[in-house]
C-alpha cells in the first residue's frame, strides 16, 4: 500500500516515525510524500503548544481532503494526552497512543475503515521498557536520529510531556552501540543521539549508566561517523562530560541547552533546578573548554508572572552570553499542567512582542558567531537533499553552520572543508578547498 507519513515535534518524534516507517517498508509497503495521494495516511502528532496542536488537526484534514477513502492514523503525543478532539475528526479511522505505535503495521493490514475513529492507548506513565524497535529508515543517507532514551522524571510547571512519554528508560549500552555500527554500515556519516531527557541516559539501567558512558563507547568504536547531540538540561554538564567533549575527535562541537528563562523568580516557578547565575558560569565553562562550540538556547516568553523586568532580565542576561543561536517559544497553557492554572497571565499581544525581541536577539547573535570564523576552515558534511529555494548542495558544519555548497553530486555524504570568506548578517560564504587547499568550487551558508 501506499503510505504517507507527516511529523511534527521534537528529534524523538522524528526518530518514532522513522522506525514505524521502516517496519512498513520491511512488510512491503511503500512510503510517498505526504502531499498527494496514498492509500493511508499517518500523521504523527506533537502537543507542546497550542501551535502544534492546530498544525496536527490542519494536516489530518488535509489527508482527508486528498483522500476521503484513505485510512487515517493518528497518533503520537498529542493522540496520547489528548486523543478527544482527534476522535472528533470525522474520517479518522485510529487515534493511537504513544505506547500503542507497534499496533499500526497490523491496523494497515486489516485496512479497516470506520464510520467512528477508534482509540487504542494505554497510560504510559507507569511504563519501564524502552521501545526497542527496529532500526529507523531515512530517506536523506547523511544523518540519521538514533533515540537512546524516552521519557521524563523532573515535571517542569509548564511540561505535558511527562504524561504524554511517561517516565525515563533508556536503551541499553550495547543495544546503542549496536544500532550505532548498523547506521553506520548503511552509510550513513552522522547520527544525532536522541531523547525526551538525553542527559539521564542510563540512569535506570541495571548497572546503571551514563550519557558520558554512552559518548566514550562510541568514541571508541571504529566507525566512519561524527556524533551529536540533541538537547541536554543545563544541570547534567558534570566536570567530566565537560573534559570529555573538549577532547573528543566524534562528537560534534554543538550543544542544545534549554535556559527557558533568565529570571531566578521565573525558573522557581518553572520548576527548574538551576539559577539564571549557575547557567551562565556553566556556559561559560563550555566556551572556554570546547573549542569553537556553537551553544543553542531553548527560551520561553510570556511565562505566567513574568512582568517587565522579569523580561528584561532575561533579555539581559541572554544579551551576554556567548551563544550562537535561539529557539524562541511563546507559553503555551496546557491542560494537566500546573502552569495552565498558575495567576499572572501575560497578554498575547505582549507575549508576541518579547518572542520578536528575543528572536532578533537571538539573529545578533547567530550573526555574531558565525563572524568569528572568517577567514577560517569548516569542515561540512554534504547531505544528498538539496536547498529547496536554490537547487545547491547543502549540509552542516560539526558546529552547526549550515552550507550552501555550488559543486556537484560527488561531495554528497562527505565532509569537504570549507574556506570561510565572508560573513553577512546571518549568512556566510566560502571556499570549498580540495585536499591539497585548492579551490574545488563555492559555498554558502543559509540561516534555518
Amino acid at each position: 500500500m501506499k503510505i504517507a507519513l507527516a511529523t511534527l515535534g521534537c528529534k524523538t518524534n522524528q526518530s518514532d516515525a522513522a522506525s514505524l516507517a521502516s517496519e512498513l517498508v520491511s512488510q512491503g509497503h511503500e512510503i510517498v510524500p505526504f502531499r498527494g495521494t496514498a492509500d493511508v495516511y499517518i500523521i504523527h502528532t506533537c502537543t507542546v503548544t497550542q501551535k502544534t496542536d492546530y498544525q496536527s488537526r490542519q494536516l489530518i484534514r488535509r489527508s482527508i481532503g486528498r483522500n476521503p477513502a484513505a485510512q487515517v492514523i493518528v497518533t503520537g503525543c498529542y493522540a496520547q494526552v489528548s486523543p478527544e478532539p482527534l476522535l472528533s475528526i470525522p474520517g479518522v479511522d485510529f487515534v493511537v497512543g504513544v505506547g500503542e505505535l507497534g499496533k499500526i503495521p497490523g491496523i494497515i493490514s486489516s485496512r479497516s475503515k470506520h464510520k467512528e475513529a477508534l482509540l487504542l492507548s494505554s497510560s504510559v506513565e507507569e511504563s519501564r521498557c524502552f521501545d526497542d524497535r527496529g532500526l529507523p529508515r531515512f530517506a536523506e543517507r547523511s544523518r540519521a536520529y538514533l533515540k537512546v532514551q524516552d521519557g521524563c522524571n523532573s515535571f517542569c510547571s509548564y511540561c505535558i510531556v511527562p504524561h504524554a512519554r511517561g517516565r525515563n528508560r533508556s536503551l541499553p549500552l550495547e543495544r546503542a552501540l549496536s544500532k550505532a555500527r548498523d547506521l553506520s554500515l548503511q552509510g550513513f556519516k552522522e547520527i544525532i543521539l536522541t531523547g525526551i531527557h538525553l542527559g539521564t541516559y542510563g540512569e535506570d539501567l541495571v548497572p546503571s549508566q551514563s550519557l558520558l558512558h554512552l559518548l566514550q563507547a562510541l568514541e571508541g568504536e571504529d566507525m566512519d561517523m561524527r556524533v551529536r547531540l540533541s538537547s541536554v538540561e543545563p544541570t547534567e554538564f558534570s566536570p567530566a562530560l565537560i573534559d570529555f567533549l573538549a577532547g573528543s575527535e566524534k562528537v560534534c562541537p554543538h550543544l542544545h541547552i534549554p535556559l527557558q528563562s533568565g529570571d531566578d523568580g521565573i525558573l522557581q516557578r518553572m520548576n527548574r533546578k538551576y539559577s539564571s547565575t549557575r547557567f551562565e558560569a556553566m556556559v561559560s565553562h563550555l566556551v572556554r573548554a570546547i573549542p569553537d562550540v556553537a551553544i543553542g538556547l531553548d527560551v520561553i516568553a510570556g511565562f505566567p508572572g513574568e512582568d517587565g523586568n522579569a523580561f528584561e532580565n532575561t533579555a539581559n542576561r541572554i544579551a551576554k552570553l556567548p551563544i550562537a543561536y535561539l529557539h524562541v517559544f511563546p507559553f503555551s497553557a496546557r491542560k494537566g499542567t500546573p502552569a495552565a492554572g498558575f495567576s499572572g497571565r501575560v497578554p498575547s499581544g505582549v507575549i508576541k512582542t518579547r518572542c520578536q525581541a528575543l528572536r532578533e536577539l537571538g539573529g545578533k547573535k547567530r550573526g555574531l558567531f558565525y563572524g568569528t570564523f572568517l577567514g577560517r576552515n569548516l569542515k561540512v558534511l554534504v547531505e544528498s537533499k538539496k536547498d529547496r529555494e536554490s537547487g545547491m548542495l547543502k549540509g552542516f558544519s560539526g558546529n552547526y553552520i549550515p552550507v550552501l555548497i555550488r559543486a556537484g553530486d560527488e561531495h554528497i555524504n562527505r565532509e569537504v572543508e570549507v574556506r570561510v570568506t565572508e560573513v553577512f548578517g546571518e549568512n556566510v560564504s566560502g571556499e570549498i578547498l580540495s585536499p591539497q587547499g585548492s579551490q574545488r568550487g563555492r559555498a554558502a551558508t543559509k540561516e534555518l
